[in-house]
């Protein structure tokens, strides 16, 4: 589990796709060696959680399952790319942002990008079946990141993404057209599945 406050970045060193589908990321992690990181750990790159596979320093493996790349923007990053990485959360560990799993639900489109106040504001393309699990004032993750929905359409979203958010995280490059890695509130996620069943 994680809180969506990202606090290191990565690069990838390489993405090796296998014939049989599927590939292996590898990944240059800060913190990998002062988090103490070890096969079987959950990290979330980009918002998805994977499990670490071997360990080279701060290189960090992970298999990634064609699922999980049908699902996420994983596929589509290159040698040197950026990255958010993100450390399981321990036991005692605070608690800033809200409960993300980096079980990413889809990768929508950036519709929009524009300067509000300090930050900026961006509008992100809803996929139909998640419409009812993203409202106003509630959380999303986005490529790992914590946000609050500041706005909400029958077609779309936005958030407002304060200076610290776009100079730490890899949503500062992400320009219209680009795809995030969204992840809906669980709590949501899990109201919707009970309302369906009424």
């Amino acid at each position: 589990m994680f809180s969506g406050l990202i606090e290191y970045r990565g690069a990838v060193v390489a993405l090796d796709a296998h014939a049989h589908g599927g590939a292996t990321l590898a990944v240059r992690c800060e913190g990998a060696r002062a988090e103490r990181v070890e096969p079987k750990d959950s990290i979330a790159i980009d918002g998805v959680c994977l499990t670490a596979t071997a360990i080279d320093g701060e290189v960090v493996s992970f298999d990634v399952v064609p699922e999980t790349l049908a699902c996420s923007t994983l596929g589509e990053r290159t040698a040197g790319e950026l990255v958010n990485v993100e450390y399981a959360l321990r036991v005692g560990d605070r608690l800033g942002g809200h409960l993300v799993y980096g079980h990413v639900d889809a990768a929508p489109r950036v519709l929009l990008r524009n300067p509000e106040g300090q930050g900026e504001r961006l509008r992100i393309e809803t996929p139909v079946q998640l419409a009812p699990m993203i409202a106003n004032k509630g959380f999303v993750a986005l490529d790992g990141v914590s946000v609050t929905v500041a706005a909400a359409g029958p077609q779309w979203f936005e958030v407002a993404l304060i200076p610290e958010t776009l100079t730490r995280t890899t949503l500062g490059a992400r320009v219209p057209g680009s795809r995030v890695n969204l992840e809906v509130d669980p709590l949501a996620r899990y109201a919707d599945v009970i309302l369906s069943l009424r």
